[in-house]
């Protein structure tokens, strides 16, 4: 696969995904990579988090961080607003957060 990409921490170059994994790019407000699969070296917190500001208010989330250096990365949407609905249950890296 020529073509092909990898996706990794902007922190400590840990690789977390791949583009063979990509299914969408968010650009209106969020800025996001949204990946069907990710790599061991991404960890999904435990705790569930509700945004309280901006585009993920009332959302609840697990964020998303690199094993290696305890970045955030991202998150997983479990419950949104329907316009962010489309997101749920799958991985969401922040674009500034990854290279």
């Amino acid at each position: 696969p020529e073509e092909c990409a990898v996706f990794q921490c902007r922190g400590c170059w840990a690789v977390l995904g791949d583009s063979l994994h990509l299914c969408a790019q968010e650009e209106r407000r969020l800025g996001l990579l949204i990946c069907l699969k990710v790599t061991n070296d991404v960890a999904c917190e435990d705790s569930l988090m509700i945004g309280l500001e901006g585009a993920l208010l009332g959302c609840a989330y697990n964020a998303l961080s690199c094993r290696s250096c305890g970045s955030i990365v991202g998150f997983v949407l479990y419950s949104a607003s329907s316009d962010l609905a489309y997101l749920r249950g799958l991985f969401c890296f922040f674009k500034d957060s990854i290279l």
